[in-house]
């Protein structure tokens, strides 16, 4: 595998003003998300909601990658196709998160590690056997009373370095995920300085260890004040915080920075990722695009609730809010015309 082929898929995700569809929810988070509509925890209910989504009409229009679950990349739909091969058809480069997740780090209460990199090597090369063209490994950093501390956010720079090695290795692009949690009180000025540290420091560690930047996608949080905090900053305060701390902090041969939605709802995030191109596209080295899972998903599945008979309605929501992301991305977003849905 070459670097340039590394850099042609990097740069083939965010091509022709497309997003990233996340839907490499685990299980857990899945089931949990079924659990608050009635829907069968089972299986067979979350095959039938990923059919739902991969078969969308419409769906590649503006989405270029989709990062799918294990369990996900290992289904086929009732027709007996890989899903994998399903989005590949509908011009979707099929993703995987192979990070088995954020565990709790000794030594540093209310903090976590990711873990995964143990056996890296072989599941990439079967994921990539299997279609995956590119990875997601995320590192989880929470602000608090002390926190973030130091070891937190070495130690999970280095093992996203690590992984994104592993997956130039194996010809993967990876997507390098260190989210600054929005949860707590914390103001948006605070949330700007622990992300610039954690990105200055997931930099640093990339470089370390040779990761080939045009070959690589970032997947960073939006600066924003924490959802207890008392102060919601303005849509644009948003967008220049955010855009100020990537200037400041992402290389620019970096191939393109898609955003996670972290528990945004879908019409702010498209809002704020707006704002961003509108006001400062003309001056960026990389794509802003985003990478959104529940602010794309959460309105199907609220039209599908598991339904059969719902399933059209809600592909017309899913593809509605990611179209609703391209027109973000081109700074076309009209925020008076999405009403909550």
């Amino acid at each position: 595998m070459t670097a340039q082929t590394l850099i042609d898929t990097a740069r083939a995700l965010v091509a022709g003003d497309k997003g990233l569809l996340a839907m490499d929810e685990s299980n857990a988070t899945c089931n949990k998300r079924f659990a608050a509509l009635g829907i069968p925890q089972t299986e067979g209910a979350r095959r039938d909601w990923r059919e739902l989504i991969a078969t969308a009409p419409g769906l590649g229009d503006s989405i270029g990658g989709a990062i799918l679950f294990d369990e996900t990349i290992r289904q086929k739909t009732h027709a007996g196709v890989p899903f994998a091969k399903v989005l590949a058809d509908a011009g979707i480069i099929p993703g995987i998160k192979v990070d088995t997740g954020a565990k709790p780090l000794a030594g540093h209460p209310g903090e976590t590690v990711t873990e995964g990199l143990d056996g890296l090597r072989e599941r990439l090369a079967e994921y990539a056997g299997m279609g995956a063209r590119f990875a997601k490994w995320r590192g989880v950093i929470a602000i608090g009373d002390g926190l973030p501390s130091r070891a937190c956010i070495d130690v999970n720079a280095h093992a996203l370095a690590r992984y994104a090695a592993l997956c130039q290795e194996a010809g993967v692009v990876p997507i390098v995920e260190p989210e600054v949690l929005m949860d707590g009180s914390h103001s948006l000025a605070r949330c700007a300085q622990v992300t610039e540290e954690v990105l200055r420091e997931v930099f640093a560690q990339l470089s370390a260890q040779g990761v080939l930047l045009e070959g690589m996608l970032l997947k960073p949080n939006m600066v924003l004040p924490g959802q207890g905090s008392p102060v919601q900053d303005s849509v644009e305060a948003v967008a220049d915080a955010t855009v100020a701390c990537l200037l400041r902090t992402v290389p620019a041969a970096v191939a393109g920075v898609a955003f996670l939605s972290g528990g945004q709802s879908a019409q702010l995030a498209s809002a704020r990722l707006a704002a961003m191109n509108t006001r400062f596209k003309s001056r960026l080295p990389w794509p802003l695009t985003f990478s959104f899972s529940r602010a794309v998903q959460q309105p199907a599945l609220d039209a599908w609730k598991g339904d059969a008979a719902n399933v059209a309605v809600a592909q017309q929501a899913l593809v509605f809010r990611t179209r609703c992301n391209r027109a973000a991305r081109r700074g076309e977003y009209d925020a008076q015309k999405d009403a909550p849905r």
